[in-house]
């Protein structure tokens, strides 16, 4: 299975994208992701993707390990300041319970996936021909991977602004990964960020959207000027 896997591990990243995207607008469309069948079908992907990753022996190789030398990553802090994001407006109980879980269940895995996605197969799949290009796609591919929202009825405008920050923040956290050597980081703050929105009780404005993509690019520039490979 390793050998067939990295004979063709561009190909199935690219699947592996067409299915996560397709099952999730499903889902999405039918359910929401407040259901437990959101939560059910994406925990289900999560492990999936965990047996794959070991059954060929790369937990290491696609960042499943700790992040060295923090400190040069100043903690982290940029990336808890961005994933409280939505809590600006403070927190906000908009839903039953059984929904807010499930919608927790779901983000989480989401984050996983994504990272492992975007972060992971992606990118590694790239980097070893050109790096410049895998920082390059695997940020723009996610950021533009937003737009299937348009899909799910999502209006165009909120949209676009979202496909904006998810490229800033897509970059943001291919660094932390190419840096670090580590997706951890990565995962966490792309599960939190996730959960806490289903606390948030209104729209994203401009003005919050470019301080966040601000956030993002210094804190990524920074890293790829102060941090060696």
């Amino acid at each position: 299975m390793e050998k067939v896997f990295n004979k063709h591990e561009t190909l199935f990243t690219i699947a592996l994208i067409i299915m996560y995207v397709v099952v999730n607008s499903y889902l999405m469309q039918n359910f929401g992701y407040t259901s437990i069948q959101s939560a059910i079908v994406n925990t289900i992907m999560s492990i999936l993707i965990i047996a794959l990753i070991i059954a060929i022996k790369r937990e290491k190789y696609y960042g499943l390990t700790k992040a060295n030398n923090s400190k040069k990553f100043l903690y982290f802090i940029p990336l808890i300041v961005i994933s409280l994001f939505n809590l600006r407006n403070g927190i906000h109980l908009n839903n039953p319970t059984n929904e807010i879980v499930s919608f927790i269940i779901t983000m989480l895995n989401v984050g996983f996936i994504e990272e492992m996605i975007f972060r992971g197969f992606l990118f590694k799949s790239i980097e070893k021909d050109n790096v410049k290009r895998a920082i390059i796609i695997s940020s723009i591919t996610f950021g533009i991977g937003h737009i299937v929202n348009l899909l799910n009825g999502a209006e165009l405008i909120p949209t676009l602004l979202q496909v904006c920050y998810a490229i800033s923040i897509g970059y943001m956290l291919v660094m932390v990964f190419y840096k670090s050597k580590s997706i951890i980081p990565c995962i966490i703050f792309h599960s939190i960020f996730n959960s806490l929105s289903i606390f948030n009780n209104g729209e994203s404005n401009i003005i919050s959207i470019v301080i966040l993509i601000i956030i993002c690019l210094t804190y990524a520039i920074y890293i790829n000027k102060n941090i060696k490979d």
